[in-house]
């Protein structure tokens, strides 16, 4: 069964990351969670409370489910991997910081092996290298690391750049395994 490196921290958006966590696996992909430590993470929910009469101009942050990282970053090698899956919310403020987590990223990038990423994944993915001369989308407030990585940032749904497809937040989600899935079968 081919592996799909998914980064994880505490943090990580849940919807963001366990859509494509049980979706992969439907199509005879083994999802392979990784943490700076093989250990229990916790997930956040991120929204804009939809009340007009408190208007909030950041999203919400409440806990979300909780889930394991079968491996550490500094035991994993980016050939294992037939692509990546690289989800948002808190998570990726902090794990961009981790050398063997940019190491591998930057392995399967090099490798043309597929990477989706949506959300604030695109904070790794410009500390990874990975989007330099790209076409990108993020949510709109990640627009400036998008374009710090060399990227063009678009704000559209879905983005498909050559082996690179990125989205905006969970709501693209269908979208996005859309093409990843593509990708990942004409490898």
């Amino acid at each position: 069964m081919k592996k799909i490196f998914m980064p994880i921290g505490d943090g990580s958006e849940t919807l963001d990351t366990f859509y494509a966590y049980y979706r992969l696996p439907e199509d005879g992909y083994e999802v392979v969670t990784a943490g700076k430590e093989a250990r229990l993470y916790h997930t956040v929910l991120h929204e804009v409370p939809p009340n007009p009469d408190i208007p909030w101009d950041i999203t919400q942050e409440r806990p979300g489910y909780h889930l394991k990282a079968m491996a550490a970053f500094r035991d994993l090698e980016a050939g294992d991997f037939a692509g990546a899956f690289v989800s948002g919310g808190r998570a990726p403020e902090y794990l961009r910081y981790d050398q063997d987590l940019l190491r591998i990223l930057r392995g399967i990038g090099q490798l043309s092996r597929p990477i989706a990423c949506l959300c604030h994944g695109i904070e790794i993915l410009t500390a990874a290298d990975c989007i330099r001369g790209k076409r990108v989308t993020t949510v709109p407030k990640c627009e400036l690391d998008a374009v710090q990585g060399g990227a063009t940032y678009v704000n559209e749904p879905v983005v498909l750049d050559g082996p690179l497809v990125t989205a905006r937040g969970y709501q693209d989600n269908t979208a996005l395994l859309a093409q990843f899935l593509k990708l990942l079968q004409g490898c």
